[in-house]
């Protein structure tokens, strides 16, 4: 090795040792006989000082060092004098005084700071993103990482589990989104795809008899990118045999619980995991993946105003829609602008407007408002008494201000949802250091597509009913429940799951109430079919999301921030510029040929 410690690691009780360092160049500083460089290496920085009058040849070399450099240093390990102590720096203590050094490689001048902690561009960021890794922020991400995956491994390796790594050159398969397709050069004509996840591999492990199977994924969808959504994406994908929803359920908590607690033991974790079925998320939250971190329910507002004289209201009711409605805790006295602000974004979640109830500036009991607070272009329209109930069944008080929104029942909860989000943010209600774990479960097993005209899978088509529901297969599909849960956190979904369909029969019906022929059932699923025929066990499991969770613990935006060499907003490997044009020879082999719109 080229160092004998890190240099992140050296402390008070190092004094008087001769320590060998090597690393980057963070800082200079020259203060006339002395120059000092703060070094850096993966594990922190410390102060390391050239003094001519121990090492003048280094010092001279020294002189040459600018930000970036790479270079090595040898020297004795000493306090820092009286008053010049780093309380910011863990080495803030000590300082190594070098006696000999050498330049391993000298650096061109970076396109952004390194050192400092500010916004750079992201696109800059990630065309040069070797050298954004090497930020502290960064190179914490890229260790916490490591650290929740290592945990993963370990974990389940203690219950049993073992890894197993499936193909990533498979067929294509219906999962929700578009695949990425690998054409063959030995059977021309046709394609592999790349896995939008392992779900039948580890489906048919469970009929290969492995029981417990997990890996850490890749999984590659062709859809458009967002904050937590990258073309490939890693996840932790577990199947169980023998089990019910249950121990999936019950296990999960107890994995990412005790992950928690020991990765990251200053975050506050809610414990039980509160347990929602997927109507009652959607009522009380307009979201099957709420932010539970701070309240502001939704409230049925549709009897108190059904027979209103406020016709959106009325006619909303009378069209088989809803009227819903939440409180902004003390923004009463919101401008007209503000007003505004919450109105465009409910016509951006699909609403053709919001009404708006400010119950006045000042806060106060409920009992002593009067018609004159009261500001809505509905007071017109509504009584004293009809806001009052309004405003208490929302939970609100004087100085609030109530949103509603009116129509069908899919765009209220929609858009109640992203109001709710927003007041949220703009009032600090949800504190970025505790988690907020939850279950979503029962969710439908199917949803009508209305531009298709036909069912699709709520989650996926090896999704199991619910037992009592298998009957309305041939009736009443739309009625049907199903063994899927999701875990949700902060917000965001972290994970979907279900218990599988073991059963060909049942496998089978699915399938044709999905809209697949029989020839198309037998040459897209047919192994899977032929598979369960072989003593298929019962079994189930569930996919959480690497990529979302290190992004929450580490309390990050995107998470391009923490996967080491991300694609951009437009899909776009900026470091190796790909995706990129081929040869025609390579075409060629493939048996392919460009077709110009």
């Amino acid at each position: 090795m080229l160092k004998t410690h890190n240099c992140g690691e050296l402390r008070k009780e190092h004094v008087g040792s001769k320590v060998t360092l090597a690393g980057w160049v963070d800082r200079r500083r020259d203060h006339g006989g002395l120059i000092f460089i703060d070094l850096r290496d993966r594990e922190g920085i410390v102060q390391v000082v050239f003094n001519p009058d121990v090492s003048r040849s280094s010092h001279e070399t020294a002189n040459d060092m600018r930000s970036e450099y790479v270079v090595q240093v040898t020297g004795e390990v000493a306090l820092r004098p009286a008053g010049t102590e780093n309380s910011q720096m863990p080495t803030g203590e000590v300082e190594v005084i070098v006696d000999s050094t050498t330049i391993l490689n000298t650096s061109e001048t970076p396109p952004f700071y390194i050192n400092r902690d500010i916004d750079i561009d992201e696109n800059l960021r990630l065309q040069y993103r070797y050298l954004d890794l090497r930020r502290n922020r960064m190179t914490k991400n890229l260790i916490l990482r490591h650290q929740i995956v290592k945990y993963i491994r370990d974990f389940l390796d203690t219950r049993g589990f073992i890894e197993v790594e499936t193909p990533i050159l498979i067929k294509s398969t219906p999962e929700g989104a578009r695949d990425y397709l690998v054409p063959s050069r030995v059977h021309p004509g046709k394609f592999y795809a790349l896995p939008q996840s392992p779900q039948q591999l580890k489906q048919l492990l469970m009929v290969a008899g492995v029981e417990k199977y997990f890996q850490i994924a890749k999984c590659f969808r062709d859809e458009d990118t967002r904050a937590d959504r990258q073309p490939e994406h890693t996840q932790l994908d577990l199947e169980m045999s023998f089990v019910e929803e249950e121990d999936i359920l019950q296990l999960m908590e107890e994995l990412f619980t005790s992950l928690v607690e020991t990765v990251t033991p200053e975050k506050k974790i809610i414990k039980p995991w509160p347990r929602l079925s997927y109507e009652d998320a959607m009522e009380r939250y307009g979201s099957d993946k709420p932010d539970l971190r701070f309240g502001l329910e939704l409230g049925d507002l549709s009897d108190i105003v059904a027979d209103s004289e406020f016709g959106v209201f009325r006619d909303a009711v009378a069209g088989g829609g809803r009227v819903k409605g939440i409180r902004a805790p003390g923004c009463g006295g919101y401008s007209r602008n503000q007003l505004e602000e919450f109105n465009k974004l409910a016509k951006n979640s699909g609403a053709r407007g919001l009404l708006t109830i400010s119950l006045g500036s000042e806060s106060g009991d409920l009992d002593s408002l009067t018609m004159d607070m009261v500001k809505s272009v509905a007071a017109r329209f509504l009584t004293l008494d009809q806001v009052k109930e309004i405003a208490r069944k929302l939970g609100a008080s004087r100085g609030d201000l109530l949103l509603i929104a009116a129509g069908d029942i899919k765009m209220v909860g929609r858009v109640l949802s992203d109001l709710r989000l927003e007041v949220g943010r703009r009032l600090n209600l949800a504190d970025p250091d505790t988690l907020v774990f939850a279950f979503v479960q029962s969710f439908p097993l199917f949803r009508w597509d209305e531009t298709a005209g036909r069912w699709d899978s709520e989650h996926h088509p090896f999704t199991a009913p619910i037992d009592e529901d298998i009957p309305l297969l041939d009736t009443a599909p739309g009625e049907m429940h199903s063994k899927h849960y999701d875990i949700v956190c902060n917000g965001l979904e972290l994970a979907s799951g279900s218990i599988r369909i073991h059963r060909s029969d049942i496998q089978r019906k699915v399938f044709q109430l999905l809209g697949y022929t029989d020839d198309e059932i037998e040459e897209r699923f047919g192994h899977m079919l032929e598979a369960f025929g072989y003593g298929a066990p019962p079994h189930g499991g569930i996919a959480p999301g690497i990529d979302r969770f290190v992004m929450i613990l580490a309390g990050e935006e995107t998470i391009r921030e923490v996967i080491a060499f991300p694609k951009n907003q437009n899909a776009a490997d900026l470091t190796l510029n790909a995706p990129a044009p081929v040869s025609e020879e390579q075409l060629a082999e493939l048996h392919l040929r460009l077709r110009e719109e």
